[in-house]
């Protein structure tokens, strides 16, 4: 009987150590691939550190710039072409430096009250220098009248800067005033002021102030029909002449009073 221990191997076992565990398996040494050197750029890193300090230094300077405010001159009641502009009239308001707003500064409303509007300005108007005239070039060569009127005497939407013409209802007034009914008593008369009734409907029987500049050769007529209440104001159709559209000129534009009819010792503008 042949003996099978005769045949069999003794010692290790080829990839078995000496506890009985396998040997990690090597790879060849022709599959690893050689790794490239790390370029380092110092002038880049340093290039984003500048960059991202410089937006954070930019952002902080925005958040304090926006909340800087500086006082400046808003306009508080309806002030009339060619009306001069009272103290009374102005009011100091806040607004934001940095944002390209033109405005008056506040600590020169004294000397705004020296100048007349150069068109219409409603309440709410920030001012600025192109509102403003040095002459009241509005009334130069007219006279001002002060009219009281009734309704039905004026159109209801009259503002301050239309120009109208001013009839005469009838040719017997009662006080012997000169007049043909329906004729003209002068023709662009300018609306420098209109009380606060005249900006919508009022009641019967109850008088509204309108203030117009007229010529002087009309002004005897005008007034003597007027206390007879014996006119009618009509408003110019659009395209006629006016001397300034209704309401204010926006913030920063010119009207009437445009910089260069704006004496040189103007208030100065401000730019928030």
């Amino acid at each position: 009987m042949s003996n099978d221990r005769g045949t069999m191997q003794r010692g290790p076992v080829p990839g078995i150590d000496q506890q009985g565990t396998w040997s990690e398996p090597t790879a060849p040494a022709g599959r690893r691939l050689p790794s490239a050197p790390r370029e380092r750029k110092p002038a880049l890193a340093a290039l984003a550190v500048l960059l991202i300090l410089g937006g954070a230094l930019g952002a902080g300077f925005l958040v304090l710039q926006s909340g800087k405010r500086v006082a400046a001159i808003e306009i508080s009641q309806q002030i009339g072409a060619g009306q001069q502009i009272p103290l009374s009239a102005m009011q100091e308001v806040q607004v934001a430096s940095g944002t390209g707003l033109n405005y008056v500064p506040w600590n020169e409303a004294s000397q705004v009250a020296q100048f007349y509007a150069g068109g219409a300005i409603p309440p709410g108007t920030l001012l600025t220098t192109a509102m403003v005239v040095r002459a009241n070039e509005v009334t130069t060569g007219k006279e001002v009248l002060g009219l009281a009127l009734k309704d039905g005497q004026w159109p209801s939407q009259l503002a301050a800067g239309d120009h109208v013409t001013i009839y005469a209802v009838s040719g017997t007034s009662g006080a012997g005033c000169p007049a043909t009914g329906g004729s003209p008593l002068t023709t662009n008369a300018i609306v420098l002021y209109t009380s606060s009734a005249a900006a919508g409907t009022s009641a019967s029987g109850v008088t509204t102030d309108v203030t117009v500049a007229i010529n002087p050769a009309d002004a005897g007529a005008v007034a003597c029909n007027a206390s007879a209440q014996n006119v009618v104001l009509a408003l110019l159709p659009a395209g006629g002449q006016r001397g300034q559209a209704r309401g204010a000129p926006p913030a920063g534009s010119g009207g009437a009073g445009s910089p260069q009819s704006t004496a040189s010792s103007s208030p100065s503008t401000g730019t928030g």
